[in-house]
């Protein structure tokens, strides 16, 4: 399943019984991204910022003091709710003086993080798949012609005795596409190896 990620960073704000909450949500591509992100957007003036991320189906999430599974998981269950990846939301609340129970702050961070991303702009993520190519020098030409026609990222470059080797870095649904095409330019005299995909 080919989940979103969001296009910019985004806010929404609500009030409980006096109490306010902001919730700020952002795309993010590692854990330390996810950290920077908190770093910024929390207020340390603030009574609570509790957070969770979600990439590549790893995930972590923080209550900041609340009761134990109030506030980080529902916002974590809001990520996936909306079928996103790679997302980061913090929730910050300033306390009001009434108590809101553990019924009402899993409603109040879920609920502000869920519109706050139900509001925001999206994009697919693609998913993606890495290759080697090994060929003979004869063929640098012939190659490189193919790939300056792919949507590939050539991670690496290496040489041998034997010829190069290519690490690449390109679409999933792109990789039969870019075999064919190798193997035409090449009269199939390239390998291909090392077959990854981003799960």
């Amino acid at each position: 399943m080919t989940r979103d990620t969001l296009v910019a960073r985004v806010e929404h704000a609500i009030e409980v019984k006096h109490s306010r909450f902001l919730a700020q949500a952002a795309p993010v591509a590692s854990p330390e991204a996810a950290t920077a992100f908190f770093e910024d957007a929390g207020d340390p003036a603030a009574t609570h910022n509790c957070w969770a991320w979600r990439i590549d189906g790893e995930y972590r999430f923080n209550d900041d003091g609340e009761p134990a599974s109030t506030a980080g998981r529902p916002i974590l269950a809001a990520i996936e709710g909306q079928g996103l990846d790679r997302v980061a939301v913090v929730v910050t609340r300033w306390y009001g003086g009434i108590k809101l129970g553990a019924g009402g702050l899993v409603r109040a961070y879920g609920g502000c993080a869920s519109e706050c991303l139900r509001t925001a702009a999206r994009v697919p993520l693609v998913r993606m798949a890495k290759v080697d190519v090994r060929f003979g020098f004869e063929h640098t030409g012939a190659v490189h012609g193919v790939l300056a026609q792919m949507p590939v990222d050539k991670e690496a470059e290496s040489f041998d005795a034997g010829g190069a080797r290519l690490r690449l870095q390109l679409p999933a649904d792109a990789m039969e596409t870019l075999k064919a095409r190798l193997r035409d330019a090449t009269r199939d005299r390239v390998r291909l190896e090392n077959l990854e995909h981003d799960d």
